[in-house]
């Protein structure tokens, strides 16, 4: 079963860091989307998930709908990655 992983950014320094990590971690079951805020999508798909998951900051990482725990109230790491199941086949 895929895992879809969406990633909110604004295209800043954090931000790609913080891509670059899941995009480190992912394995052939996950499935990256990322949503650059600045540049917002076409169809404002993204603006309607940053209210559905309560994004309050970014970068923000959701997993399988769910807006990771990390991203409400701390930075994102590398366990947190991990402990959502990333990077796991």
């Amino acid at each position: 079963m895929k895992r879809q992983i969406e990633i909110f950014t604004a295209g800043c320094p954090v931000c790609e860091s913080t891509v670059k990590m899941v995009q480190e971690l992912a394995c052939g079951n996950c499935e990256i989307t990322t949503y650059d805020l600045v540049r917002q999508c076409d169809s404002k798909t993204c603006i309607a998930k940053i209210k559905e998951y309560g994004i309050r900051q970014i970068p923000a990482i959701a997993v399988n709908g769910k807006l990771l725990n990390c991203c409400k109230t701390n930075a994102i790491s590398k366990e947190a990655l991990i402990e959502a199941g990333i990077g796991q086949g």
